[in-house]
């Protein structure tokens, strides 16, 4: 291609990304307005935020919760809201460090209150610790643990809406890690709603970016950090699902975009048999559960008293 034709379609500068639906070409500043107007945009057409509100970022210091905090610090204040940034310390050796101080430096520069709660002081020990012998049950482990410990962390700061930084590619690998699974309840439940005296609305508003864009970003802005990678992260499905979607998301681009509008028709369809049934309390910490004992309880092997 010569440089004649990849000019941005807006101001002829030199293009930095070529993207779909609609076809054009951008420069850098032209791609980080076009970002960032796609998420407010989202963020207005599904009333993600109202006046009043204080949202609460899920900052792990990655590139994703990253983006979210510079996109929200951006937006919030001209739709009436405020931001907080809460941090999950699981305790992970020779990983977690480095992020947490990309994330103790972010909120510094911006100004943004951030708070830190740490397994350790939630459930009794780190996560290196509780994963000894079943190391192969990481991801599993640490993602029931983290969306408690970010419940309560949004408790402790008060908040009424929870960001988190998952982007169009983690959700459409949710959705075909569900199609996988057959699990029809996960796929068309909805966190948006949030459950009363259990846990805050969730918003989303980075799912309208994949994550090259996220990448781009970044880089184009000078936030971009080279962190490691959990260890643990090999572990899981979604691994293997990752592989296998950016495969296909290659050779027949838009196989995420529809894959968003496959689980969208599933939940229009579904109607209120959405819902995962009727939730209880769990009998030995009293928070949400589909059985007598949550998940919680069940992994870190509470008794009653």
């Amino acid at each position: 291609m010569s440089s004649a034709e990849n000019r941005c379609s807006f101001c002829r500068e030199p293009a930095v990304v070529r993207l779909t639906e609609p076809e054009r070409r951008l420069c850098a500043a032209h791609f980080i307005e076009d970002a960032g107007a796609r998420v407010l945009a989202a963020m207005k057409h599904e009333c993600m935020v109202s006046p009043g509100d204080r949202v609460a970022v899920g900052l792990s210091g990655g590139k994703d919760s990253t983006a979210l905090l510079l996109l929200l610090h951006r937006f919030l204040p001209t739709l009436g809201a405020t931001l907080v940034a809460v941090t999950v310390d699981e305790g992970i050796a020779s990983y977690r460090e480095e992020t947490l101080r990309a994330a103790r430096d972010l909120t510094t520069e911006l100004g943004v209150e951030h708070v830190i709660v740490t397994f350790a002081d939630l459930f009794g020990e780190d996560l290196d610790r509780l994963l000894v012998g079943r190391e192969s049950q990481g991801c599993t482990v640490c993602g029931v643990l983290r969306r408690r410990a970010l419940a309560e962390a949004v408790k402790r700061v008060g908040a009424t809406r929870l960001a988190t930084g998952h982007n169009l590619d983690d959700e459409a690998q949710s959705v075909l890690m569900n199609v996988l699974r057959g699990d029809l309840p996960r796929l068309v439940s909805d966190t948006s709603t949030g459950q009363p005296g259990h846990f805050v609305p969730r918003i989303k508003p980075l799912a309208v970016l994949s994550e090259k864009e996220i990448v781009t970003y970044l880089l184009l802005r000078g936030y971009f950090r080279d962190l490691p990678e959990c260890p643990y992260a090999g572990t899981a499905l979604r691994s293997e699902v990752r592989t296998m979607l950016a495969e296909l998301e290659h050779r027949h681009p838009g196989t995420m975009t529809r894959l968003m509008r496959f689980r969208d028709g599933a939940r229009r369809s579904a109607g209120s048999a959405a819902s995962t049934g009727v939730l209880g309390t769990c009998r030995i910490c009293g928070e949400l559960t589909s059985g007598e004992v949550c998940r919680v309880c069940g992994l870190l092997g509470r008794k009653e008293r």
